[in-house]
């Protein structure tokens, strides 16, 4: 039986990376033919080596998944790889097409390697009118929503951690890093806290100092130190968080 191949595309290299480690744990005989972070380059490269399976992230800076699948759906079977997002769901759900939850999760990638199998029996599916519903419905999507920050990577050693934001408690800037505190570890990513906090739902997480942002829903108490100071508790952990006297008015009642 001949080898089967697939080309990785993704902007972020940890992603790329994980994928191809998953993939290697639940189809360890597909061949990784190469990889791209873009939509451009991974056209070019589909074209040159001519891969079975191209797994393709939506969103990348320049040309994303959606344009490059446009050119490639008739050349080789297509698996979209995607962060949360509700009205990308429901388009995926709508249309039948392949996709993946970043992180990925082993099982979820064996039931679709599972399908790939089977799919790879018969020529590529044409795919133009899911593509064309998936792109009008992500549009709908992004007028009605901003897309927010719902996965923190930190890397920890040689491994790539993924947070979701659900899990974390709150984050502190320190010096050249920023604390990411969950309750069972504390990791440092390179990401400001004004990217996270421009990044972050803001009915999410709030900034209670110019060094702290809190998930709202951790927040077990507000109270008063004997310098007057308003001293936050989070859920799960022993650290009392200031608040500064530029964010007291998200505790008013205080």
């Amino acid at each position: 039986m001949a080898t089967v191949s697939a080309l990785i595309v993704d902007d972020e290299s940890p992603m790329r990376d994980q994928l191809r480690a998953r993939l290697a744990e639940v189809w360890p005989e597909l061949a990784i033919a190469g990889e791209a972070s873009n939509g451009l380059d991974a056209v070019a490269m589909a074209a040159q080596l001519r891969p079975d399976i191209v797994f393709l992230d939506i969103r990348m800076p320049g040309q994303g998944g959606i344009e490059a699948a446009r050119q490639l759906y008739n050349q080789c079977h297509i698996v979209f790889v995607t962060a949360y997002d509700q009205y990308a769901l429901d388009a995926f759900e709508q249309g039948a097409m392949d996709y993946l939850l970043k992180p990925v999760v082993a099982e979820r990638l064996r039931v679709t390697c599972e399908r790939l199998r089977t799919r790879l029996t018969k020529a590529p599916e044409n795919i133009g009118e899911q593509l064309r519903r998936l792109t009008h419905m992500l549009q709908q999507g992004e007028s009605k929503k901003p897309a927010y920050l719902r996965w923190i990577q930190a890397q920890v050693g040689s491994n790539l951690r993924m947070i979701s934001t659900r899990e974390i408690l709150f984050f502190r800037s320190d010096e050249k890093y920023t604390v990411v505190q969950t309750a069972q570890a504390e990791l440092l990513i390179r990401k400001t806290l004004k990217e996270l906090a421009d990044e972050l739902d803001p009915d999410e997480f709030w900034r209670i100092h110019r060094s702290t942002l809190v998930r709202v829903d951790a927040i077990a108490e507000v109270t008063r130190d004997e310098r007057g100071r308003q001293m936050l508790r989070v859920r799960n952990h022993p650290t009392l968080l200031e608040v500064s006297r530029n964010h007291t008015h998200l505790f008013q009642q205080m």
